[in-house]
């Protein structure tokens, strides 16, 4: 545990010399193994520290303008990847005729720009896609980010057709499946994960609105 802390306290230095505002949680795994993060992926996550409201206030001006917040260099990781896979992103939107900052939104809270990302469920690439999305979309490597970002963007688009354009439900079912939405009369699911999923994309994206 006394590692566990010092790992903590390197985080919350990291964050407050970076000028970032997150909060911190934290899940032990069924081996005793503790995670700490300012983005967790599911509800086994458990906030340990809140970032104050005085803070943010007070420190938002320090803050630099990077396009997210990171531990250990990951806000210049960040932007740099943006940088790189615009592009890609742009022309995937207009073939498939989405708003490309819906689709910078989807992938920042995917894979925060990381072509390499793999999750514990076997989701894969910039936009995380499943085996069997990726066959469906005809995506042979999941980490070639050019055919990731395509067979993402491919069915996000089909999702906002699937739910008459409303951002909110496609971006959902993203997360959980087109299934799993419409099994609950198309709305969001009562899923935490889904729910801080959408929460976080909407967010990522009216901010860049």
């Amino acid at each position: 545990m006394r590692m566990h802390l010092t790992y903590l306290v390197a985080i919350l230095g990291t964050i407050i010399w970076n000028g970032a505002l997150a909060d911190v949680f934290k899940f032990v795994d069924a081996r005793g193994h503790v995670y700490y993060t300012d983005k967790p992926r599911h509800s086994g996550y458990k906030r340990i520290i809140q970032t104050p409201l005085a803070f943010i206030s007070t420190s938002s001006a320090m803050r630099r303008p990077v396009g997210g917040i990171g531990f250990a260099g990951a806000s210049a990781s960040l932007s740099r990847h943006r940088i790189e896979f615009s592009p890609m992103i742009e022309a995937a939107a207009d073939r498939y005729s989405l708003d490309p900052r819906l689709l910078h939104a989807v992938i920042r809270a995917e894979s925060a720009y990381n072509p390499s990302a793999v999750s514990n469920k076997g989701a894969a690439g910039l936009m995380q896609l499943m085996p069997g999305t990726a066959d469906r979309y005809g995506v042979q490597n999941r980490f070639n980010p050019e055919d990731n970002i395509d067979g993402g963007a491919r069915y996000l688009s089909d999702l906002l057709d699937m739910f008459q354009s409303d951002v909110r439900l496609a971006v959902a079912a993203y997360n959980s499946g087109e299934n799993t939405v419409k099994r609950f009369g198309n709305q969001i699911p009562p899923i935490p994960e889904t729910q801080d999923y959408v929460a976080r994309v909407l967010s990522n994206y009216w901010r860049s609105n």
